[in-house]
């Protein structure tokens, strides 16, 4: 096996596997004890269950699993399947393997608000390895493929607040489902702060008469690229390269300092990017 192949194993590896644990440990401490419904395949189980007056939750979860976990292979690709059955798999070992921790035993306030950061983050540690726990989860992938603009935690925070409606329908507790719509949207706004707010990057235009030492130190001291944009000064009509680079939040002081050092009478323009997709950054082929 190739040593990249190897290497995307171990970086999807974890993830997953750290994301799972997060995950099962606010479950388990948390919502569970509450009998909070946070959506998913697991909580229209119950409801299925509820109506159908029998059957195993865990069976019908499997079987509501089944026909996503195949359009899902099919949309998504097999390095996504692969990834997602891990994640299924490793999501419902931990949860077995932590529910004999003790319990905190705090309020059920606290507990709906610490639930959904640890599922919020769980979450989006599998999601950053381009796998799911399945589910809801695939479900939202699938649905953010058509509906570009939304964030991946709205998409799940949709879904999972109709099923959750709807267990409040079938098992007429409104209390409960008032108390599991919290840890839902802690989760949704944890899950898009890791996915999309710790991408911070910065993209600098810098013009300068000493564009191309400028651009050079960028790319030894930094190990980034640049590109030169065509420029012209709107008052003197003289031709004015533009080099723009994207560096990451921490790269700043070094690439002010590169200006500073090589023309300190250079304008720079600092504008923050929400996402940078490429080389030395998150691949473009990292759908969130």
């Amino acid at each position: 096996m190739k040593r990249d192949t190897w290497k995307t194993i171990w970086q999807m590896g974890w993830k997953i596997t750290l994301g799972c644990a997060i995950f099962a440990l606010g479950f388990d401490l948390f919502l569970e004890p509450n009998d909070l419904n946070v959506g998913g395949m697991s909580g229209l189980a119950m409801v299925l269950r509820k109506l159908l007056g029998f059957g195993s939750i865990g069976v019908l979860t499997a079987m509501l699993n089944v026909p996503l976990f195949l359009l899902g292979a099919k949309k998504l690709g097999k390095k996504f399947l692969f990834g997602s059955l891990a994640g299924m798999l490793l999501s419902s070992m931990f949860i077995d393997l932590f529910a004999g921790i003790p319990k905190p035993g705090t309020e059920i306030l606290l507990d709906s608000l610490y639930g959904g950061l640890f599922v919020g983050a769980g979450l989006g540690l599998v999601f950053l390895a381009g796998a799911t726990t399945g589910g809801s989860d695939i479900a939202a992938k699938l649905l953010r493929r058509r509906f570009r603009s939304a964030s991946l935690g709205k998409v799940m925070l949709v879904i999972d607040l109709a099923i959750i409606t709807l267990t409040g329908i079938v098992f007429q507790d409104l209390s409960r489902t008032l108390y599991s719509a919290l840890p839902l949207a802690v989760s949704s706004v944890v899950m898009d702060q890791l996915l999309y707010g710790l991408d911070h990057s910065t993209v600098a235009l810098i013009i300068s008469e000493r564009y191309m030492q400028v651009s050079k130190a960028i790319e030894v001291r930094l190990d980034r690229g640049a590109t030169v944009l065509d420029g012209s000064g709107s008052y003197t009509g003289k031709p004015r390269p533009v080099l723009m680079s994207a560096v990451r939040q921490r790269e700043l002081p070094e690439i002010k300092a590169i200006v500073r050092e090589i023309d300190p009478d250079a304008f720079v323009i600092l504008l923050p990017a929400h996402q940078v997709l490429g080389e030395g950054f998150r691949r473009t082929t990292d759908e969130l």
